[in-house]
């Protein structure tokens, strides 16, 4: 197939799904072609258990073309205006938004997630940030210092190079904005690394963009962590790295860039405390529990609200509430327009969720609440779906407990003392997000205040917001993103420029 097939001049909105899998499966996205790999990784299908299509097991030599085409795309594009670079970004916007149907389909097939709770809210999300930082293009400026009458000081915000960007498979597209608008806009060129398990919604909307950007200033390669991963990280050009992911993975990711002493900014993941206070609103709460585990997502979410911490008064009423409402949520098909929950992404996701359950099982007392009617075999296969669960009754100490699960299990505990609440949400490593739920605004301004989480929200769990500050604290990670900060920050460098009178 002829490059100029796989991108071709006319609008993309006619495309099916099936029409861009045909075009990016088993390629990478390099200096504005799609290439085949040098070996193939099967990309399964969650929700079938089937192979959807192939995608480059890339390595070192693919890697190397890629942050190459960056390079050489560096020097056009840091001295484009600035301004239209952010109107190529919103141009691509609204392609995207144009095709949102086809690609939040193809998402659906090789996330598993389903199609009308989850995919098409990605996409949308996913356009509207490269709309927003398309927007903030002209806030790249510097400053005039008054340091001193006989000098002239001012300070430039200058693009770093060429930017890793390393995404994982749970929310691609908002990840991959999140990482590449900013990075773009600032005037860096990108080289994403996507997920070998959910790659082609990413790559779809990298074709996408390079309509309308040069070629080379963004470029999509897939291949596994330790030979794809490890290489980007590694590699001599690359100027900056954003990474989400793993604590596990963060780590070794962190040590290459302390290597050549260049920048790293690390989302990590979380394990988040839900506070209900006596005074709450139950109706509220119960439906921000629902939101807030991600469990649409089947609470394969960083932010999953998956300690929640219930006043005694609240608690049975909130159980029981919340109990009959997952039962209420359907399970199955991705693409069923009636569905809310899919799939787990891969068995091995899935066994370890399983595992952390069965640690619960074991504590005495413990009690497993798994809810929701699974699928049966026929239109789907059933191995990667799971039940929402809830754990009740479980020391604090039990991995279930305290470690990030990265599924639909949450622990509900019953508490009484203010001061006890706040310690136990705090009792953690992880500080990514937290939320409080109560009617009084003094107690409001006192949880925000002291819980140990960098994004805290009162009666509501909302998910990433392009304008709203999102990072956490301890190992959750380093970095903001999601604002202007957050891009000059993270992918600018200030320049301080004295002239003598």
């Amino acid at each position: 197939m002829e490059t100029s097939d796989i991108i071709p001049s006319r609008p993309f909105d006619d495309l099916s799904a099936e029409d861009w899998l045909a075009r990016v499966a088993d390629r990478n996205l390099i200096d504005g072609d799609l290439t085949p790999g040098p070996a193939t990784l099967d990309v399964m299908e969650p929700a079938q258990m089937r192979r959807l299509a192939g995608t480059p097991a890339s390595g070192e030599d693919e890697v190397a073309a890629a942050v190459g085409a960056a390079r050489a795309a560096l020097p056009h594009w840091a001295t484009t205006n600035a301004r239209q670079r952010g109107r190529l970004l919103a141009k691509a916007a609204r392609e995207i938004t144009a095709c949102s149907e086809a690609i939040a389909r193809l998402l659906a097939r090789e996330t598993g997630k389903a199609l009308a709770t989850e995919c098409r809210g990605e996409l949308a999300v996913a356009a509207d940030l490269l709309e927003f930082y398309g927007g903030l293009a002209p806030e790249l400026k510097g400053e005039t210092v008054p340091f001193d009458p006989s000098v002239f000081a001012t300070t430039t915000r200058e693009p770093l190079g060429v930017v890793a960007a390393i995404v994982p498979w749970n929310v691609p597209l908002v990840l991959t904005m999140l990482k590449i608008a900013p990075a773009l806009v600032a005037g860096n060129t990108v080289v994403v690394k996507a997920s070998e398990e959910a790659p082609f919604a990413t790559l779809a909307c990298a074709v996408i963009l390079n309509r309308f950007l040069p070629a080379g200033v963004v470029n999509v390669i897939v291949g596994e962590g330790p030979s794809c991963g490890t290489a980007l990280t590694a590699h001599p050009d690359v100027a900056k790295i954003t990474f989400t992911g793993s604590e596990a993975a963060g780590r070794k990711v962190y040590g290459e860039g302390a290597k050549r002493i260049v920048p790293v900014s690390l989302e990590l993941g979380g394990k988040s405390p839900m506070i209900v206070c006596g005074d709450a609103e139950l109706d509220r709460a119960v439906a921000g529990a629902i939101a807030g585990m991600r469990f649409t997502r089947q609470g394969q979410s960083c932010t999953a609200a998956s300690r929640i911490y219930v006043h005694a008064s609240l608690y049975d009423a909130f159980v029981s509430d919340l109990c009959g409402r997952l039962e209420t949520l359907r399970i199955g098909d991705p693409l069923d327009e009636a569905t809310d929950v899919g799939t787990i992404i891969n068995t091995r996701q899935k066994a370890t969720i399983e595992r952390y359950v069965k640690l619960a099982e074991a504590s005495p007392g413990a009690r497993i609440l798994r809810l929701g009617t699974l699928p049966e075999p026929g239109p789907v296969a059933p191995d990667l779906f799971m039940q929402p669960t809830l754990i009740l009754d479980l020391p604090a100490d039990n991995p279930a407990a305290c470690e990030e699960i990265f599924g639909p299990v949450c622990v509900i505990s019953k508490w009484d003392d203010y001061e006890e609440v706040l310690a136990a949400a705090n009792a953690s490593p992880y500080g990514l997000a937290a939320t409080v739920w109560t009617d009084s605004l003094s107690t409001a301004l006192d949880a925000t205040r002291r819980l140990n989480a960098g994004y805290v929200q009162v009666n509501q769990n909302l998910t990433i917001q392009p304008n709203l500050s999102y990072g956490g604290f301890g190992v959750s990670g380093l970095g903001k993103e999601a604002t202007l900060e957050a891009m000059l920050e993270n992918f600018t460098r200030k320049k301080t420029i004295v002239f003598a009178m």
